[in-house]
């Protein structure tokens, strides 16, 4: 595996990381699940969202294509980019405040296909697409190809195991420890405003270069 490649992965990894590192829909899911139903059907759980995070990441790499032939775009993509990450510095900040855990998620049918539920779950999410979108068109400005085909496998790759690695964080901390005495959770919204600050600043280099 050549040097490029192995850097998308570990960006695709480390992009997945931070998608998935805030609770959401499908990390909660996969911790419900395991409390309820026992690690089994919690692994079948994330087989399904996994393999639809894959696809998913794979059109939005698609789409970046597309968007990529128009500098116009890219450089307008940039700015948008810049707003929305400036904006979630502010907010995770000084305005996010930390909440309990609710108890009450919406009870999980018994019977129900844990595989089958983590593939619809997953399909309902789309909100991670334009995420990655950005971020391809990114990785290409550097001139990385992440618009060939085994590098765009490789990349998708990574998300899939980044989200695997957050899923089962998720399924550890909240089986081991309370919300309150994870480290992690606790201080989520202050590395969340750190990453999304730097990357508001690298943004406004390539900009101004």
């Amino acid at each position: 595996m050549e040097v490029e490649g192995i850097i998308l992965l570990l960006y695709g990894f480390m992009a997945a990381v931070l998608g998935v590192s805030l609770p959401g829909l499908l990390n909660m899911t996969a911790v419900k699940i395991s409390q309820e139903y026992g690690y089994n059907d919690a692994f079948k759980y994330i087989c399904g969202a996994l393999s639809v995070i894959f696809i998913q990441t794979f059109i939005a790499i698609f789409f970046s294509r597309l968007i990529e032939s128009s500098p116009a775009i890219t450089e307008a993509l940039h700015e948008i980019g810049l707003a929305i990450f400036s904006v979630l510095t502010i907010y995770f900040f000084f305005f996010a405040k930390r909440k309990e855990k609710r108890k009450h998620q919406g009870d999980i049918p018994k019977r129900q296909t844990p595989f089958l539920q983590g593939i619809l779950l997953a399909s309902i999410n789309v909100f991670s697409i334009p995420f990655y979108v950005f971020l391809s068109i990114t990785l290409a400005t550097y001139d990385y190809h992440i618009f060939d085909q085994i590098y765009t496998i490789l990349f998708s790759l990574g998300v899939v195991m980044g989200s695997a690695l957050m899923f089962y964080m998720y399924i550890y901390f909240f089986k081991k420890i309370t919300r309150e005495d994870a480290f992690i959770l606790k201080n989520i919204n202050y590395i969340i405003g750190s990453i999304t600050a730097i990357i508001s600043l690298i943004t406004v280099y390539k900009l101004l270069r």
